[in-house]
């Protein structure tokens, strides 16, 4: 009985094929090339969706299809081209100078005696045109003006804020630690404050972005004179190389700038082979901090910037800064209160009410600037 079963069992063997089936998304991941690809800015969002949900809490759902839409943008006005027949034509397209418009809004409040508001210490002469919340107009592309510059410069708005809390004064000696691409330098020489400007940056590449708005926007006699200095250096060595040597200093740190990360996978921070840089971000950014104050002047002021809504890049770098100077070097920093500032421009852009340090500017589809988190501090005699 045994023996036909067992014939029967070889049959049925002979007839099974038990060849391996293949797996649909089988792969080794030695083979890079072959691994299933899983976006950058997929994953950045992911990131952001874990830490900036605990952040932000209930803020975080609008500013998170704020990022995801499209940015919007101001004409920052040149002054070494005829600015004023510019700003006539940008008029005309029913946009308005936010700086200006809510200096002069301020000069018009009367003064309460119950609740004097200091009066914002602003950077002079900047003209940024940008149309009114709600409306996503875009402007046309910057024109060659009739002196052979470019006509105005398109920008995020918010990337304003922190040349105007520098609050330069004429015949001030100014650093710009991390330079390119060029917006915040190009808008430090609008003011016509620079005695001398240093603009620095590590990345060759990124200095020849700068290098080019420069040549776009600024005359041959002041790019190649004694007045605006282009270098290439390691930030972080600043104090060694120039300590004690400028009034001001702004301080414009690589990060994980959120809203490109969102939308671009070319130089995306969040690519899995950059894991280790983003983490080391936080360290980088107060080491440039530090960098930046100690190239101050005693009695210098210094401005942090990042385009990234995270504290651990923002309000804590800041205090990690002036901790290190304090232990370090005995340099005593204080950080000055910008709420007047937040008062000033809040028709403009919409701020996040809790920062510990500093102030940012949070995207809202009303008014989709930023992110852009500024902190200006004082180094004491």
């Amino acid at each position: 009985m045994a023996a036909p079963v067992l014939r029967g069992v070889r049959k049925l063997l002979k007839l099974v094929d038990f060849t391996p089936v293949p797996r649909r998304h089988r792969y080794k991941k030695k083979w890079a090339t072959t691994e299933p690809e899983f976006p950058a800015s997929r994953l950045a969002l992911q990131n952001f969706d874990m830490s900036y949900g605990i952040q932000f809490g209930d803020l975080w759902p609008s500013i998170r299809v704020s990022l995801l839409s499209e940015q919007k943008y101001g004409a920052l006005v040149n002054n070494f081209a005829a600015w004023d027949n510019v700003s006539a034509k940008l008029e005309q397209l029913s946009a308005k100078d936010f700086v200006n418009e809510a200096i002069s809004r301020q000069k018009l409040e009367p003064e309460s005696d119950l609740s004097p508001t200091p009066s914002p210490d602003c950077s002079p002469n900047l003209r940024c045109f940008t149309f009114s919340r709600g409306d996503v107009r875009r402007f046309p592309p910057a024109r060659l003006g009739s002196l052979g510059l470019m006509d105005y410069y398109l920008m995020d708005a918010a990337s304003l804020l922190p040349v105007l809390a520098l609050g330069l004064q004429p015949g001030d000696t100014v650093l710009d630690l991390c330079a390119a691409p060029g917006g915040k330098t190009l808008a430090l020489l609008q003011t016509g404050c620079c005695r001398n400007l240093a603009a620095n940056d590590l990345s060759t590449s990124r200095i020849g972005r700068l290098q080019k708005v420069l040549h776009s926007y600024v005359p041959q006699d002041i790019r190649e004179g004694n007045q605006v200095r282009v270098t290439s250096w390691d930030g972080r060595k600043w104090g060694e190389l120039e300590g004690d040597t400028y009034d001001r200093v702004l301080v414009d740190v690589p990060c994980t700038t959120d809203r490109h990360s969102l939308h671009e996978e070319e130089n995306n921070i969040f690519q899995r082979s950059r894991k280790k840089e983003r983490q080391m971000l936080p360290m980088l950014q107060v080491q440039l901090l530090a960098a930046g104050l100690l190239a101050t002047k005693p009695g210098g002021h210094v401005v942090y910037s990042t385009c990234s809504l995270s504290h651990l890049q923002n309000e804590y770098v800041v205090q990690g800064a002036i901790e290190l100077l304090a232990n370090q070097y005995s340099i005593k920093v204080q950080v000055e209160d910008l709420s007047h500032f937040r008062k000033l421009f809040m028709d403009t852009f919409c701020f996040f009410p809790s920062c510990q340090v500093g102030e940012l500017v949070i995207p809202n589809l009303m008014a989709n600037f930023g992110p852009m988190y500024f902190c200006k501090m004082h180094r004491l005699p």
